[in-house]
């Protein structure tokens, strides 16, 4: 039953992205290149989503689905690792026209192209994996 959810989840999910046109290689190619405020706006409102669900699962105590408190453990300060992180995701995301999310939407839509790419995206997910503990954090 609750991987019944999680599909439906993931349809709603599907929808909304092509909805909102974030799934469009041209409105990620406005936001690079600064002409359209669309793709900045879903993000920030994502953003502003986020910081206020994690508002409320600490407020409330909001627990998993197995009744496990939800921790957010503080993660080390430091800018480097934040900024060589996000020039090589906004590398990919540049590269590619697509950043994970809307990878799988692009392959449901029948862009059997984005294979490649969900691929590459498991691939340094994968190497990133084997080589974290020889990386500074």
């Amino acid at each position: 039953m609750r991987s019944l959810i999680y599909i439906f989840l993931g349809i709603f999910f599907g929808v909304i992205m092509t909805k909102s046109e974030v799934i469009s290689w041209f409105r990620i190619q406005e936001m690079f290149l600064f002409q359209s405020f669309h793709m900045y706006g879903i993000i920030g409102v994502a953003v502003c989503l986020g910081v206020l669900q994690i508002l409320l699962i600490n407020k409330f105590n909001i627990k998993d689905f197995s009744k496990s408190p939800i921790v957010f453990v503080p993660k080390q300060k430091g800018i480097a690792r934040y900024l060589i992180g996000g020039i090589i995701f906004g590398l990919g995301w540049a590269m590619t026209g697509a950043c994970p999310g809307p990878m799988y939407t692009l392959l449901g839509h029948g862009l059997p192209v984005i294979a490649v790419v969900i691929m590459s995206a498991l691939a340094g997910t994968l190497t990133y994996g084997a080589v974290r503990s020889k990386l500074p954090h």
